[in-house]
């Protein structure tokens, strides 16, 4: 099996010190030390993931906005002609700072994830979050129209949502409702929460994470296109059910699954995106080697025997927890024991 020999894109979760506390938080962010870097450091990581030359490095967290330092990140990227791009809740953002985003960012993507105050509130666990998330957006869309009268290059803003039982119902209001009140935002995603960190959790299997149904709903190409004409035609609407990103050795084989390479706060490389276990750190050798290292875990025997039989949102979830405890470590397994006994 022929493995890629650098990751496409990288996600870096550049802090876990972030206003909210989602309930499907992959990173548990808020809740756990933020693990973030030092100016230099952060920049040697970023000259370790320009050597990879991916397409795109996205910044999110946590929530990136708490460091400033990412502006400097994405001028190193944009020099080498990578893309940047930065996730973000839009919690606390200014007028200044969404046109200074747009001006350093190729991608600006804001985290809905309801049409509602009390669904997206509910959700992300912070009361004026939703009002936040909207605020933020009206800024970006300001920003937008005065970088376009100056003829500047800026870069495109838009919504993705993590879909979960609790907001499933409210795509179509989104589309409808909220994405025609800003007029410059150029997509909005709907994406299935996968079963990583919080909604990896038992309790959220059972009542968050989408059933299977659910799933096949959120990507039925007829509901697609029903969404695709309630939103204004400049809006990209796209779904997925991210099953790309379970890995699963005949997906992988087949070439179905992401070629990401997923980096913690701290410089630490995930040997997997969306499970525990790391490989090494930026700080320490070179990405090529991690990412080597990282490609080699694909086909470990025990992932390739939990992973190989899953064929369910539920057996995707028993999974992940698997997963979780065989490779984390013992600062990993002690969170996951916390986790089950809150």
């Amino acid at each position: 099996m022929n493995s890629p020999q650098r990751p496409d894109n990288v996600v870096w979760d550049i802090t876990y010190a972030c206003p909210l506390r989602c309930v499907h938080c992959y990173t548990e962010s808020g809740r756990r030390p933020s693990r973030r870097l030092g100016r230099a450091d952060l920049l040697r990581v970023t000259a370790a993931l320009i050597e990879l030359r991916p397409q795109a490095v996205v910044l999110a967290g946590g929530e990136p906005l708490l460091l400033p330092e990412i502006f400097d990140i994405a001028a190193e990227l944009r020099r080498n002609r990578i893309g940047a791009i930065v996730y973000t809740s839009g919690w606390g953002l200014t007028a200044a700072l969404a046109e200074r985003l747009l001006r350093s960012f190729h991608q600006v993507v804001v985290s809905v994830d309801g049409a509602t105050a009390e669904v997206h509130d509910a959700i992300r666990r912070r009361p004026g979050s939703f009002d936040q998330a909207l605020d933020a957006l009206a800024k970006l869309n300001a920003a937008s129209v005065v970088l376009n009268d100056s003829r500047v290059p800026f870069g495109r803003f838009g919504i993705e949502c993590t879909v979960v039982r609790s907001n499933a119902g409210q795509l179509e209001e989104m589309c409808s409702a909220t994405a025609p009140k800003f007029p410059g935002m150029a997509f909005l995603s709907f994406g299935a929460a996968v079963p990583s960190g919080l909604a990896s959790a038992p309790v959220f299997e059972r009542t968050e994470l989408l059933t299977d149904d659910g799933v096949a709903a959120l990507v039925d190409p007829d509901r697609l296109d029903r969404l695709r004409r309630l939103c204004p035609p400049t809006v990209a609407v796209s779904t997925t059910d991210n099953l790309s990103l379970l890995m699963r050795p005949d997906l992988v084989a087949a070439g179905r699954s992401v070629s990401i390479m997923q980096v913690e706060p701290d410089g630490a490389v995930r040997a997997m995106p969306i499970y525990e276990g790391t490989v090494g750190s930026l700080l320490d050798e070179p990405g090529a080697v991690l990412w080597e290292r990282a490609q080699a875990r694909l086909h470990d025997p025990f992932v390739r025997a939990t992973l190989g039989p899953v064929r369910t949102m539920s057996g995707w979830a028993e999974a992940a927890r698997r997963l979780d405890r065989h490779f984390g470590s013992p600062d990993v397994l002690a969170r996951l024991d916390r986790r089950v006994r809150q």
